[in-house]
């Protein structure tokens, strides 16, 4: 945000939509910031500057023409505020409709409805100081030395207090294996060590999990760790909690009893010594903390994956005590934060009827589209208008074919957003792009400076103040655009939206009023290091509707891959943020200058003739359709066999539509 390039009216008289599209999503992001509101008309290759109170009467003009509220979507991604979130939904609810998808849709999803089934919470059940009280952390699916860099610093310190750590991933990632902390730069002595020193080992135990092999890894610790049970009963098992917190654990006890271990061992891709040696630091440890992301969410058995690690913690009695509990990280700063202020298609009952009471109207109840259903839904021609809250739906989504092509099929898209990006190109018959004030920039009013409240990975709400100068004169708020956006498609609306632009403490007297878990919102946002909504599973409480945590029975999955076939995964580069690629490197996996490449098993390329750098097409197979792209150089690499590595959003192409998590219908 704080670059000092700029992308005015000017930039695109120079450039044409046609042009821009042939440049890559790292250049474009590189022309800096958005600086006023731009249209792209049907007829025309070039955008042209356009006023912001006719921007939001193009909007409200064709929400007002649609045949039902529900020919449109409000799509928003987790770097949005709880304040911009809240007056989103209230803007769709409005409208009449509950298509309010959103980029935990791609990502965290199945660890929300995972965890609501069987712990009654669907967010993080610790805090960072549960960090340096734990035992025992399990990283499982993840890579903090480039997705969650802070959390490195937490394990640094954990390991000092003695804890230990166990890495699940196909990748042994470089982040996890030694870690120098620059902030270790400050302090002289330790300055030398960081500049002279190997750095700080950070994990006791690799487990190279084959791609697709976590349920069996999770069933296998917990097999090994029951015939440890059987052999000295209450020894390993905390009976005291199974019997006073939990149902369902003789019909879970039964089916690990069941489970072969020769199906674990080859799902898993692992050796039973392997799995058994996780076991028995599991069983060593008093106070675990598993923590995921990504490489656990995006796949077939996502849920599946959540409640065997929820499983795992059930037997140990890893809840209601520090040092121990759950911890999903989310690729974007405030993605529980937007779901709490209601960013979901699948909004319940009490947060309807709350809503409709404090405005004085009554929200739709029917479920909207989520980010698969509303791309299908654009494809079939069921959606005209598609607004994007920030984010880069086009780059983030699967098949993106298919996805290009249903956008194109929308009469207007709306991007609200800070920087060029490819979803201003792939976009609909009419286009807009409303440029909007980041984080760090002041946010003036009348009534003085604002600040917005987000909610950490750690389930922390806390205030921000922007502290730079805007990018532009002519740049909007979020909230202030939403309220603008409203103001022209509902004009007769009872609700104040103006007023709510005008001082974003009205917003939050009526978040703390619909939202239990922020009542007196403005005072506590307003508290130095922010606040902590109740967590129940972290005082050792299951708000399920018998008051227990679930065990739960998954069998090991069936082989996915066919014979001459391999099972893919995507992966990000530590030069990028989610879609956004600031450089073509990958510094800690020593690929530089080139994100078009395939890691794979050295083993597996020798035989099957290939060589490194070789350019490769890549074919995916799905229900019987397939999907390809070419010229991919060959990079050796760490990996299970039988396993292949692609960067995101590169490799999207090759992702099916209709593939997706089992209950969550995550891509």
């Amino acid at each position: 945000e704080a670059t000092t390039r700029r992308v005015s009216s000017e930039f695109f008289v120079e450039h044409s939509r046609s042009r821009l599209a042939q440049q890559s999503d790292q250049w474009l992001n590189a022309q800096g910031r958005l600086t006023e509101p731009m249209v792209l008309d049907s007829s025309s290759d070039h955008y042209r500057p356009i006023s912001w109170e006719d921007a939001f009467r193009l909007v409200g003009q064709s929400l007002q023409a649609l045949s039902s509220p529900d020919e449109a979507v409000f799509y928003s991604s987790g770097r949005t505020s709880n304040e911009a979130a809240f007056l989103y939904g209230l803007l769709a609810r409005s409208l009449g409709t509950n298509n309010l998808p959103d980029c935990s849709d791609m990502c965290h999803e199945p660890s929300v409805r995972a965890l609501r089934e069987v712990i009654g919470h669907d967010g993080p059940t610790v805090r960072l100081e549960d960090f340096y009280r734990a035992d025992l952390i399990l990283v499982v699916g993840q890579n903090p030395g480039s997705n969650h860099p802070r959390m490195l610093d937490a394990l640094e310190q954990a390991r000092a207090n003695g804890a230990r750590v166990i890495s699940l991933n196909p990748l042994p990632e470089a982040g996890l294996i030694r870690f120098k902390n620059p902030r270790a730069l400050v302090h002289p002595i330790k300055a030398f060590n960081l500049l002279m020193g190997e750095g700080t080992p950070m994990c006791d135990l690799h487990l190279p999990v084959r791609i697709g092999g976590d349920v069996a890894v999770f069933k296998g610790m917990l097999k090994a760790l029951l015939e440890r049970e059987e052999e000295r009963p209450n020894s390993v098992f905390d009976h005291h909690f199974l019997g006073e917190h939990t149902r369902g654990y003789a019909h879970f006890v039964d089916d690990l009893r069941e489970q072969s271990w020769s199906e674990i061992l080859r799902s898993s891709g692992l050796s039973r010594d392997l799995i058994e040696r996780a076991a028995e630091m599991v069983a060593r440890s008093r106070r675990i903390i598993i923590s995921w992301a990504m490489g656990i969410t995006q796949q077939p058995h996502a849920i599946a994956n959540i409640q065997q690690m929820v499983n795992l913690l059930l037997v140990r009695g890893c809840f209601g005590k520090p040092g121990a509990g759950l911890c999903p990280l989310a690729g974007h700063s405030n993605l529980q934060g937007v779901r709490r202020a209601g960013i979901t298609e699948r909004p319940d009952g009490e947060f309807l009827r709350a809503l409709g009471q404090e405005f004085g109207f009554t929200p739709p109840l029917a479920h909207g589209y989520d980010v698969v259903e509303a791309i299908a839904a654009m494809e079939a021609g069921k959606v005209k208008t598609f607004i994007g809250l920030g984010g880069n739906f086009a780059v983030a989504s699967p098949d993106s074919r298919r996805t290009a092509e249903a956008l194109a099929r929308c009469q207007l898209t709306v991007q609200i957003s800070t920087k060029l990006n490819r979803s201003h190109l792939v976009c609909g018959q009419q286009a807009l792009i409303l440029p909007t004030l980041g984080r760090t920039e002041i946010d003036r009013k009348a009534t003085g400076p604002q600040f917005v409240t987000v909610e950490d990975a750690l389930g922390r709400v806390h205030a921000t103040r922007g502290h730079l100068e805007p990018a532009s004169p002519n740049l909007m708020s979020e909230v202030a655009i939403l309220a603008g956006l409203a103001q022209a498609s509902l004009p007769q609306s009872r609700i104040t939206w103006k007023a709510f632009s005008e001082d974003y403490d009205r917003i939050r007297h009526h978040l703390g009023q619909v939202v239990p878990s922020l009542r007196n919102f403005n005072y506590r946002a307003r508290r130095k290091g922010g606040f902590y909504p109740v967590n129940p599973p972290r005082e050792g409480r299951f708000e399920t509707a018998d008051g227990k945590a679930h065990f739960t029975v998954h069998p090991v999955p069936p082989e996915s891959a066919g014979p001459g076939q391999f099972l893919l995964m995507s992966i990000r580069a530590h030069d990028q943020f989610n879609t956004t690629i600031y450089r073509p490197d990958d510094r800690y996996r020593g690929i530089f200058n080139q994100r078009k490449v395939v890691l794979a098993n050295p083993q597996d390329l020798v035989e099957q003739g290939f060589r490194q750098g070789q350019q490769v097409d890549i074919t995916s197979h799905f229900q019987g359709t397939r999907r390809s792209l070419t010229g991919f150089a060959i990079v050796p690499y760490s990996i299970p066999r039988g396993c292949l590595v692609c960067y995101f959003p590169e490799a999207n192409a090759l992702a099916p539509l209709e593939a997706v998590a089992h209950g969550a219908n995550t891509p």
